[in-house]
């Protein structure tokens, strides 16, 4: 250490004896080095977003949706059909058909939430994964975001392909935080991340947000990509109707076999 401070010791006053037996340098303007860019608010995200996918105003003509479309994994080669119910303030079921595999029924109904496939039979959901299937139910949820997540927070800035965006992390009440990326240019949530709460544990998902489209002056992804480390798989939406009438009985839980 006493050696490597003696050399930097020379090296210094070497340094200052060649300046002292030359002329100054002539003075360069120097330009300051540019300033970080502040994050936007949170409100300055989240209102951003709710104007780019129609505005509040759009959002509450809407009541009920209903949505057609494809399932695939890739990765396995199946391919099948997907159709998911709609209703406000909170009532979710989706379906899927998978040729070979058989139908996998997901469901909320408001306060309890299950699922029901050929592998498993009838689940029922629990603790944080309750918890976010109750805030993924939300009909309004684009407009409730603050009141659905205990906390809150812009993170930072990262990209999504060429897009530049900021990710939002959401803390909710019971459960790992759930980060969201919005198109800085756009307003879009454009990508999803989170620990998806499974009875095999915690699964680190990725999900994209794809192909906007307006519905009724509402701007919703017609290809959703979800990844994880067992396999991704895609849905693509055929057909969105919206404030069409659904019997309250799509979301009822079905008997036990």
């Amino acid at each position: 250490m006493k050696r490597f401070v003696m050399i930097c010791f020379f090296v210094l006053l070497a340094t200052s004896l060649a300046f002292a037996q030359t002329p100054p340098p002539t003075k360069t303007e120097t330009k300051p080095e540019p300033k970080p860019t502040a994050l936007p608010s949170v409100d300055q995200v989240l209102d951003k977003y709710v104007q780019a996918i129609g505005g509040k105003a759009a959002l509450e003509k809407v009541n009920s949706r209903t949505s057609k479309g494809t399932f695939e994994i890739p990765a396995m080669g199946a391919n099948g059909t997907f159709m998911s119910y709609e209703k406000a303030p909170n009532l979710t079921a989706s379906t899927i058909d998978i040729p070979g595999f058989g139908t996998v029924n997901i469901v909320f109904d408001g306060k309890s939430g299950w699922q029901k496939d050929p592998m498993q039979g009838l689940r029922e959901q629990t603790g944080a994964e309750l918890v976010m299937v109750k805030i993924n139910s939300e009909f309004y949820g684009p407009l409730k975001m603050k009141d659905l997540y205990k906390k809150v927070e812009v993170k930072g800035k990262d990209k999504v392909g060429s897009a530049e965006v900021y990710i939002v992390e959401a803390t909710p009440s019971e459960g790992s935080p759930v980060k969201l990326s919005f198109d800085a240019t756009t307003g879009l949530l454009v990508r999803q991340e989170m620990e998806q709460e499974t009875p095999q544990g915690k699964m680190p998902t990725e999900v994209l947000l794809e192909d906007y489209r307006v519905v009724d002056g509402v701007k919703l992804p017609f290809v959703v990509k979800t990844s994880t480390p067992a396999f991704g798989f895609v849905v693509k939406l055929e057909e969105v109707k919206h404030n069409v009438t659904i019997d309250d009985a799509k979301f009822s839980k079905p008997p036990a076999q």
